[in-house]
């Protein structure tokens, strides 16, 4: 789905953004990258926003806040008194998290100095707003797709147990990628198997090791799978849910996810997952097995200035990816 236009702004808003635009003009905020060491002052920040900030989080957690493996920086906003008013992840995926219309405003005017992202997610208002900050004038998204954020904080009902159920290993790893290379293409219209196959496979390889994906194999084929993407002490953020085409519609989904639920949620407060709002299915799917709506997300793929040269960069770096592939 490509979006065209935005939902008009009412007065408040276009009060707010005004604003935002003299605070920033008056300097009163600015925006630098964070450096290793300041890692307890970061996570501190997003931990009052667990569930929205999972990603970063996450990532800042299994890689400090310096690494390739990021894909991208991190960049404060700060005050005039040096306190924290945002932070965000600039690179591959754009994620963001403020607390005032001037921080936000102030990060995605620095964003417009960074290379092109692949996708900016978050929050739909908070995105939407970002977006009008962010993009030139005339500019327009390739693809924007609009998510359900979905938390269970309790375990399903028991299924019949699925023994076989188990942390993937690097036996696994082509069914896997294939997989996952299908459902990000269906989610962004690009194919990491094409444009970056060696990177793709490494990302892969290193969810792996990590002891992140869990699968269920029957007779040598891969019946489901799913994905930790990021996991802090309050939550698992999980993606890339999926069910063997040939094997739907006889309860494994719901077997495989209340028993990795049980997992998961002996040891964190709440999982959660993106849902596309076009696949009602999956939503009433997720519902059955415990999940509640939280809010609303949009996910922006921007246009891409220079292709050959961002896969030819993205080849390049170790990197852990941040796909959302529509869950099935």
């Amino acid at each position: 789905m490509t979006v065209t236009t935005h939902t008009p702004l009412r007065p408040k808003e276009m009060a707010a953004m005004a604003t935002a635009r003299a605070t920033i003009a008056d300097n009163s905020l600015s925006v630098h990258q964070l450096r290793t060491g300041q890692e307890s002052e970061v996570l501190a920040f997003l931990a009052e926003r667990p569930l929205h900030t999972v990603v970063m989080a996450g990532h800042i957690r299994d890689n400090g806040l310096e690494s390739p493996l990021n894909r991208g920086s991190f960049h404060a906003c700060r005050d005039r008194e040096g306190r924290l008013a945002g932070v965000a992840l600039m690179g591959h995926a754009t994620l963001v998290e403020t607390r005032s219309e001037a921080a936000l405003a102030a990060c995605a005017r620095f964003a417009q100095t960074c290379p092109v992202a692949h996708m900016i997610m978050g929050e739909q208002e908070k995105i939407d707003r970002f977006w009008r900050y962010y993009a030139k004038v005339g500019q327009l998204p390739r693809r924007v797709r609009r998510a359900l954020m979905l938390e269970q904080r309790r375990p399903a009902e028991p299924h019949e147990p699925v023994r076989d159920l188990c942390l993937a290993t690097l036996d696994d790893l082509d069914q896997v990628m294939l997989v996952q290379g299908r459902m990000a293409f269906a989610e962004s219209g690009i194919n990491p198997l094409e444009v970056d196959a060696a990177g793709f496979r490494m990302r892969c390889t290193r969810r792996i090791e990590q002891e992140r994906v869990w699968v269920w194999m029957k007779d040598g084929r891969l019946i489901f799978k799913a994905d930790i993407i990021s996991e802090t002490p309050q939550a698992i953020y999980l993606e890339g849910i999926y069910v063997n085409e040939q094997e739907r519609n006889r309860g494994y989904g719901a077997r495989c996810m209340s028993q990795l639920g049980r997992t998961l949620l002996s040891r964190v407060g709440s999982l959660c997952l993106l849902v596309s709002d076009e696949n009602r299915k999956a939503q009433l799917f997720f519902e059955r097995i415990g999940f509640k709506l939280d809010s609303y997300y949009d996910t922006i793929f921007p246009e891409q200035a220079d292709t050959e040269a961002i896969n030819s960069q993205a080849s390049k770096r170790e990197v852990l990816v941040l796909d959302r592939p529509m869950p099935k």
